[in-house]
């Protein structure tokens, strides 16, 4: 284990945080959950377990920029990959590990055309064998847990039988021992990734079934999950539930998740107390040339329902990409918001 890696992986429990940060989790999302958005979602909920933006390993083995870049203030935090290369996985893995990553996510739910023409995402559900030399490749050099977030089927694969057999390769020969997955089947033509996460329905009662028959597994559910109620539901039956679009379009949700899900006595947080928390981190981006929009696109959802949230939208919206835009911008957009904003009750 390296130096600079925690002594316990982000999946165990300790004395004081009795659930695994698995039990609640953002799904890793493209163009969406990167440092800034995770930054901000960490000032809501300290236990919930982030992840990247899924990151190509080509990208890291030959990009030209830092793609493993993260804020220390992010932990937990977990690295999704996206690739079929064991050895470059595997390099990549180590990589991360060194950087101080929590864990190591294979991607074989993204069903887009450009992950499918890499030989990654959604498609690999087909290569059971080759996930499984995929995870051990990675497992074989990091000492942090390898996970898989997958799909229930694809195309006409979409039987249980082939579910479990997937299942049962990928933690039998490659060592996988959780999984996170998206109760829905993926489409690999005729439907774009945006129809893919929509058009094909949820079958939650699949992967309440699959959890039965792979008890010695942890598994989390993720699809069309909205509120924190929800999640309580699903938690009855699996060991983790992953939000992604909602947490992102109304990040509100996740001011409740320590309290409601994890079992913290902290007070609860308001929305204006998070973007004021916001602004030590803004001030040190914006010195680095990091221009406002890229961060405060991340917080618009966040007063969704209370009085003055459209004003505080547009707001940011047309002022926030403006050179020089600063924190100023943000007071001026969060004095449009009545206050004193109580933290929305989910739980």
């Amino acid at each position: 284990m390296s130096e600079t890696q925690h002594a316990m992986p982000q999946n165990a429990m300790s004395p004081t945080q009795p659930f695994s940060a698995q039990r609640f989790s953002v799904a890793p999302m493209l163009d969406w959950t990167d440092r800034h958005c995770r930054h901000f979602h960490r000032l809501m909920t300290g236990q919930t377990l982030l992840y990247t933006e899924m990151v190509t390993t080509g990208a890291i083995i030959h990009g030209k920029g830092d793609y493993l870049g993260f804020g220390d203030a992010e932990h937990p935090v977990a690295l999704q990959l996206g690739g079929s290369n064991p050895a470059d996985l595997a390099h990549c893995a180590k990589l991360a590990e060194e950087r101080g990553y929590d864990e190591i996510n294979l991607n074989v739910g993204c069903p887009s055309d450009r992950v499918q023409n890499g030989m990654f995402g959604a498609c690999l559900m087909g290569q059971a064998s080759l996930v499984a030399d995929c995870i051990k490749a990675m497992r074989d050099v990091v000492s942090i847990p390898v996970t898989v977030k997958t799909r229930i089927g694809i195309d006409d694969q979409d039987s249980y039988e082939f579910l479990c057999d997937f299942i049962r390769q990928v933690s039998e020969n490659g060592g996988c021992d959780t999984f996170i997955i998206h109760a829905r089947k993926a489409w690999l033509s005729g439907l774009s990734p945006k129809e893919n996460r929509e058009i094909p329905p949820l079958d939650y009662p699949r992967v309440y079934q699959l959890k039965r028959d792979f008890s010695h597994l942890t598994m989390g559910i993720n699809g069309g999950i909205k509120t924190l109620e929800e999640a309580k539901t699903h938690l009855q039956h699996m060991d983790g539930v992953m939000v992604g679009r909602e947490a992102y379009q109304n990040p509100g949700m996740l001011l409740n998740v320590d309290q409601a899900l994890f079992g913290s006595q902290a007070p609860v947080k308001t929305g204006p107390e998070i973007i004021r928390a916001l602004y030590p981190y803004i001030e040190t981006e914006l010195s680095k040339g990091t221009y406002l929009g890229h961060i405060t696109r991340h917080i618009l959802g966040l007063f969704q329902g209370v009085p003055g949230a459209r004003q505080f939208r547009r707001h940011l919206s047309e002022n926030a990409h403006k050179a020089g835009a600063g924190i100023d911008v943000v007071e001026q957009a969060l004095s449009m918001v009545s206050q004193p904003q109580e933290a929305p009750v989910q739980a």
